[in-house]
C-alpha cells in the first residue's frame, strides 16, 4: 500500500516551496509571541517557535505518508472517514467551550486541541470526488445534484452552528469548482456561482465604505441575527490594527523583531488570524510579494496535478485540494487588507496551530500522490 519508491518522483520545486513557507512561519511565530534580544538564538526558539516545530515534525510525516500511499486507497476509507467525521463534529455539542465557541476537542494531560472542522474540509474533498467519479455518467441528473449537495451540507451545517462562519463558507467554493469539474448539472452551478458573487460582491462593497454599515442593518437583520451581522462591521479595532502594521511596513518593512505596533501587543492575534498583517509590518511589500509568489507556487502546481492526473478521481481530488489552498490565502489576506470580515480562517503553513498544519501537510501530500503516480495505467 505505502511504496518508498514513489518519494523519489516528487516535485521537490513544491518540497523547496513547502520548507520555505515553513520558515516565514516559525520567524513571524517567534517575533510576535516573545520579546527578545537580537542575535540570540534561543530566544528564537520561543515555546511556541517549539510547538510549531512540532506541528511541522508530525505534518512531514502526514506528508510523507500520504505522498507514498496510492491516492486509489482513500475511496476505501471514503465513507468512514465521512462518517467519523460528522460524528467528531456532532460530538463538539458536548464539550465545554474553548473561547466561548465549540469548535476544539480539548486532549487532558498534554494541553494539546484538535479542531475536527480543519479536518473536514479535506474529507468532503475526498467524499465529493469519489462520488462524482461513480456518478461520472449521470452526473447532469438531478438526484446527482441533489445528493452531492447533501454531502457537503451536512458538515456545512454543523460547523455552522459551533459558530465556525469562516470555515463553513471555505466548502462553498471547494464545492462549486468541484461540481463544475464533475459535470453537474449547469442550472445548480449557474445558481451556486450568482449566489456566491453576490455575497462577496456586497461584503466587499460593505467593507469599501460604498454601502453603509448602519444604513444596511434594518434590512440584513430581516434575513440573519445581530450579532452574525456584526461580524460585517469593517470598523471593529482588530480591522483597522490589521491594516495599520501593513500600512506600516511600507516597502521593506521594520526588520524582524523590530516592529513597533506589533510587537507592542496592539495587533490582536498576531501569530494566528492576524500573522499575516504581523509579517507585512517586518517585511513590507517586497516581503509580501516573496510571500504571494510562494503561495502562487503551491497553486499553481495544484492545478498542474488537476492537468496530469490520471483518471477522474485523481483530477477531482487536487482540484478539490488546489481551491481548498487557494481560499485559505485568499480569505485570510483579504481580511487582513480589510476587503473581508475576520472569520478565523488560517493562513496555510503559516498561521500557528496544529490541527491546519496537520491537514494542509496531508492534502499536500495526497497532491505529490496523485502527481507521481500520473503515468501509471
Amino acid at each position: 500500500m505505502w511504496n518508498h519508491k514513489y518519494l523519489a518522483r516528487l516535485d521537490f520545486r513544491m518540497v523547496f516551496v513547502i520548507l520555505a513557507l515553513m520558515g516565514i512561519s516559525l520567524l513571524v511565530i517567534s517575533a510576535t509571541t516573545n520579546e527578545v534580544q537580537e542575535g540570540a538564538f534561543e530566544s528564537f526558539l520561543t515555546p511556541t517557535v517549539k510547538q510549531q516545530l512540532r506541528w511541522f515534525a508530525l505534518g512531514g510525516i502526514g506528508y510523507l505518508f500520504f505522498a507514498g500511499i496510492d491516492y486509489q486507497v482513500l475511496k476505501k476509507w471514503t465513507w468512514l472517514l465521512y462518517f467519523a467525521m460528522i460524528l467528531m463534529l456532532f460530538g463538539l455539542f458536548f464539550t465545554s467551550a474553548i473561547q466561548n465557541v465549540n469548535r476544539w476537542y480539548r486532549i487532558p494531560g498534554i494541553g494539546i486541541t484538535i479542531q475536527p472542522s480543519e479536518y473536514a474540509k479535506l474529507i468532503v474533498v475526498i467524499a465529493l470526488s469519489w462520488f462524482l467519479e461513480r456518478r461520472e455518467r449521470v452526473s447532469r441528473s438531478n438526484i446527482t445534484a441533489i445528493q452531492a449537495i447533501i454531502i457537503i451540507l451536512i458538515p456545512f451545517a454543523m460547523i455552522l452552528k459551533q459558530p465556525d462562519l469562516g470555515t463553513s463558507l471555505v466548502l462553498f467554493p471547494i464545492a462549486l469548482v468541484m461540481f463544475y469539474i464533475g459535470g453537474i448539472k449547469k442550472k445548480v452551478i449557474t445558481v451556486m456561482s450568482l449566489m456566491g458573487i453576490s455575497g462577496v460582491v456586497f461584503v466587499s462593497l460593505m467593507f469599501l465604505g460604498i454601502l453603509s454599515h448602519d444604513e444596511m442593518r434594518p434590512y440584513v437583520t430581516k434575513v440573519i441575527k445581530e450579532y452574525q451581522y456584526e461580524r460585517l462591521n469593517p470598523n471593529t479595532y482588530h480591522q483597522k490594527a490589521a491594516q495599520t502594521a501593513i500600512a506600516l511596513g511600507g516597502l521593506t518593512g521594520s526588520g524582524w523583531h523590530k516592529s513597533e505596533f506589533t510587537e507592542v501587543g496592539w495587533l490582536p492575534a498576531p501569530h494566528t488570524d492576524s500573522v499575516f498583517a504581523a509579517y507585512g509590518e517586518e517585511f513590507g511589500l517586497i516581503g509580501v510579494f516573496i510571500l504571494l509568489f510562494l503561495f502562487f507556487g503551491l497553486i499553481y502546481f495544484g492545478f498542474q496535478v488537476t492537468a496530469v492526473a490520471k483518471d477522474p478521481f485523481g483530477r477531482l481530488l487536487s482540484a478539490g485540494i488546489t481551491v481548498y489552498l487557494a481560499v485559505h490565502v485568499i480569505v485570510n489576506i483579504g481580511m487582513m487588507c480589510g476587503f473581508l470580515p475576520i472569520t478565523g480562517v488560517p493562513l496555510v503553513l503559516i498561521t500557528y496551530g496544529g490541527s491546519s498544519v496537520l491537514c494542509t501537510m496531508m492534502a499536500l501530500g495526497i497532491l505529490q500522490s496523485i502527481y507521481s503516480r500520473r503515468f501509471m495505467f
